[in-house]
């Protein structure tokens, strides 16, 4: 019989429940066992948090969004944040007392779902000598190798939604609305939800934009008779010399910027220089929440029964991917190496230029 540990990091997903579901269904039949461990890896580090999991514990989850095990974006193993005696906070690694507990506790293999911190945090462990397979989640889609990430499908489909309803409201006040979304270094839900919510501005971190340009565009719509505008802009967005606009650095001083705030500098610049009443507005962690779309929800099932037969096979240090509409295995080395940008000559792109969608260049 094997035992196997499930661990869900990094932000939350539309779909996280959704693999759980799959990997203790296809474990158990199986008739191996399934743990989970809580918030990440706090379960390997608190035997009071590793939870037994089985079929009647994850009955019909697959349909919730969030994840049962919950999850953080503030556990690092490598660089756990702990008060000392004199209170205060120091980086502590807490990485050989993991290990000690996942072979004490007779784990054969740790399946890690997460985006590219949390599978970079597993990269590091499977060299240290955990059997890991990887399963990758982000709303960002900005993981390589695999086509798709589970939670970009919601994620879109929520912005898509917002942005229908925003378009009554500014054709009702003849305003400019700009709507800030997720995507950090990447402008693949802004580039989705921009096309399919009939933006007429698409801003996104692989182009950089003049704002003289976009205003040149929403000048233009009032020559066409049309009186308002819709503008869409991924947080990580960044006009040409400038920088990218953030709310500071994470906790403890940490490398990753927090971002945010690009939408409403973008609102009142356009407000500046076209006095067209613009508003802004940031979706935010709205698009993290909700039920996961019927694509998202299949493909997480895919991804947590595929993770199982790359445990039954061995196969471990690798990622599961969808490549071509298929299920394969890559190494998780070469899944985080890079993130996945937008293509200037994409399909999208292109589709979006030939629609008259401004890029704002």
């Amino acid at each position: 019989m094997k035992k196997v540990v499930i661990s869900t990091g990094g932000g939350d997903a539309p779909g996280l429940n959704a693999v759980i579901y799959a990997v203790v269904h296809a474990c158990y039949r199986r008739g191996w066992e399934v743990y989970g461990s809580r918030n990440g890896y706090t379960g390997f580090l608190d035997i009071d948090e590793m939870l037994r999991l089985t079929p009647q514990d994850v009955e019909e989850i697959y349909a919730i969004g969030g994840t049962i095990l919950g999850s953080t974006s503030k556990g690092n193993p490598f660089a756990k944040p702990v008060k000392n005696l004199a209170g205060e906070i120091q980086l502590v690694d807490t990485s050989p007392k993991i290990m000690q507990n996942y072979k004490r506790m007779g784990f054969d293999c740790h399946i890690a779902i997460g985006g590219d911190g949390s599978l970079e945090i597993a990269n590091r462990f499977s060299k240290l000598g955990m059997k890991v397979i990887g399963v990758p989640k982000t709303i960002d889609n900005d993981l390589m190798i695999t086509d798709r990430t589970f939670g970009f499908d919601t994620a879109v489909s929520t912005a898509t939604d917002c942005l229908d309803k925003l378009h009554s409201t500014a054709k009702s006040h003849d305003r400019v609305m700009v709507v800030e979304v997720m995507g950090r270094d990447s402008g693949w839900i802004a580039l989705y939800s921009g096309i399919s919510g009939g933006a007429d501005v698409i801003l996104i971190p692989e182009i950089p934009f003049d704002l003289e340009v976009v205003c040149e565009k929403i000048a233009d719509n009032e020559l066409r008779d049309k009186h308002y505008s819709i503008v869409v802009v991924a947080e990580g967005a960044v006009a040409k010399g400038g920088q990218v606009i953030s709310k500071g650095k994470g906790e403890l001083g940490r490398e990753e910027v927090i971002l945010g705030g690009i939408g409403e500098w973008v609102a009142s610049e356009i407000r500046h220089r076209s006095d067209k009443d613009t508003r802004s507005l940031v979706l935010g962690h709205l698009q993290r929440g909700g039920s996961p779309t019927t694509f998202d929800r299949l493909l997480a099932l895919r991804f947590g029964a595929a993770a199982v037969r790359l445990v039954e096979e061995e196969t471990f240090g690798h990622m599961v991917a969808l490549v071509s509409s298929k299920m394969t295995a890559v190494p998780i080395e070469e899944a985080i190496k890079t993130r996945k940008k937008v293509q200037l000559d994409n399909d999208k792109i292109l589709t979006a230029r030939d629609i008259g969608i401004c890029f704002g260049d």
